[in-house]
């Protein structure tokens, strides 16, 4: 049984200036791994070159998630060899802007002693565990798509 742990907090920063169509902002997080980075309007709304809320929201889902399958796995006895997952954050325009609407969790993967029905079984209860999913599933449809390779 693990330990209790305390609250965690993580935080990010955001900066922007003008506004929003010929606006820029950076992000920077505390780690460092974002360092003013770049984000816009082109990069959000078309293929601008940068970072968008969207892309950053599908990239903590995919970690998060693959965390949680690699855990999960690992608790039903299958230990996990790899794990490679691509989360795809779909948003949409709707009356008055703009709404996120679905987040697809498509996972491939190795764990010993499984099928393929087994594979996506447990990934699916790795979904329904993940802390992201849980911030979300309310809010947008999640669908997961496990191939054991």
């Amino acid at each position: 049984m693990m330990a209790a742990m305390a609250n965690i907090k993580r935080k990010a920063n955001a900066h922007w200036t003008g506004d929003l169509r010929s606006g820029r902002g950076e992000l920077s997080t505390p780690s460092g791994v974002l360092k003013d980075t770049a984000y816009s309007y082109h990069t959000r709304f078309e293929d601008g070159q940068g970072t968008n809320p969207e892309e950053l929201v599908a990239a903590a889902h995919a970690g998060c998630f693959t965390m949680a399958f690699s855990n999960v796995l690992k608790s039903h006895g299958h230990e996990p060899r790899d794990l490679h997952t691509e989360a795809t954050c779909v948003m949409n325009q709707v009356p008055g802007g703009f709404k996120l609407a679905e987040m697809q969790l498509v996972v491939r993967g190795s764990a010993d002693g499984l099928d393929q029905e087994g594979f996506q079984r447990l990934a699916e209860e790795a979904e329904q565990g993940c802390p992201i999913s849980g911030a979300l599933r309310n809010n947008l449809a999640i669908s997961v798509q496990a191939t054991l390779e």
